[in-house]
């Protein structure tokens, strides 16, 4: 979120504007989507930062939800609640992708305190050290180096990133072009990567994601539920029909083995617009989901206004700490009937 969206939404809030769209927006609640969960860092390449919060922000976060009345409430009473008639209550719903490291030693400790429902979407290859987070080893790559080198379309390319502008435009012209490669050539594109500049990207990954000791710690919390999101956490829409549909099933397998419980709700991988398709949301009802969330912005409305294989969330920019601008956003999205 840039400075101006925030100016944005805490002007809407010393105006009253976002009391007043509230009283006529049609909205019942929202899911809350949070990716990693850590201490502020001083590093000035930090291409991910909006996708963190700090712990002390998500505490921060949840005592404000309760003292503005929102109900926190679990995935499971989420979708309840959208196939049901409106009431007044307002309600948040905490999910959390990706199942990273973070989660269970920085987050947990704060939602324990909170004693609050969330949903953790893991997906399956990961916990057992087999997962590739190539955005994260190309995030160690360009930070790590001065000059990168690669090979894109069987040519090799030459980038000086000595400036930190230089960085992030160079991370923002790869992550792009590695979320369109298909998942064989993407999988070749990161290795040779990190062959070239020395990041060992099975042990970043094994170190970064929650192994299944941790993941059965969490899953022992009544208060916890445990949702899928695939195997190896592709873009769905490079893959053919038959391997989406596949990923989609196996990740549901592995995860219902694991765990010994029914796993009833998915998270799509990245969850954008150009990352799964209108057929994937066939295919998770296919797969025995209950539920499905993207990232696209929006809110969850009652009476079965919304589509709960293709469910929106709100993100948070997690380089913007003003609680007022949260408040801004959350009263526009889901306001008092």
């Amino acid at each position: 979120m840039s400075l101006s969206a925030r100016l944005r939404l805490e002007l809407s809030w010393f105006s009253g504007l976002a009391w007043l769209r509230g009283r006529t927006a049609r909205g019942d609640g929202v899911i809350l989507q949070f990716e990693r969960v850590r201490p502020r860092r001083l590093a000035k390449f930090q291409p991910q930062q909006s996708r963190e919060v700090t712990p002390e922000f998500l505490d921060r976060t949840l005592t404000s939800l309760k003292r503005w009345k929102f109900d926190i409430v679990s995935i499971d009473e989420a979708c309840r609640r959208a196939v049901t008639l409106a009431r007044p209550g307002r309600f948040v719903s905490l999910t959390f992708d990706g199942g990273t490291k973070d989660l269970i030693t920085s987050a947990y400790p704060v939602l324990a305190k909170h004693r609050v429902p969330f949903t953790v979407y893991v997906p399956t290859a990961f916990p057992d050290g087999l997962g590739q987070a190539w955005w994260l080893a190309l995030e160690a790559v360009i930070a790590g180096q001065d000059r990168v080198s690669l090979m894109i379309d069987q040519k090799e390319f030459r980038y000086g990133i000595e400036t930190t502008s230089d960085k992030h435009q160079l991370y923002r012209f790869l992550d792009g072009w590695l979320r369109g490669l298909p998942a064989p050539e993407l999988a070749a594109a990161i290795k040779d990567l990190c062959l070239r500049h020395a990041v060992d990207l099975a042990a970043l990954s094994r170190e970064s994601f929650m192994d299944w000791q941790d993941l059965s710690r969490l899953a022992a919390d009544p208060l916890v539920t445990i949702g899928s999101a695939t195997v190896n956490y592709p873009v769905l829409s490079n893959l053919s029909p038959a391997a989406a549909l596949r990923e989609i099933k196996m990740g549901r397998a592995v995860a219902e083995t694991a765990f010994n419980r029914e796993v009833r709700h998915f998270a799509y991988p990245f969850g954008d617009r150009g990352s799964f398709q209108r057929q994937h949301l066939a295919m998770v009802a296919e797969a025995g989901f209950t539920s499905a969330v993207t990232t696209l912005p929006g809110v969850v409305k009652a009476e079965g206004r919304c589509n709960l294989h293709a469910l929106p969330r709100l993100a948070w920019d997690g380089r913007i700490r003003s609680l007022r601008a949260l408040r801004a956003m959350l009263t526009a999205a889901a306001p008092v009937r």
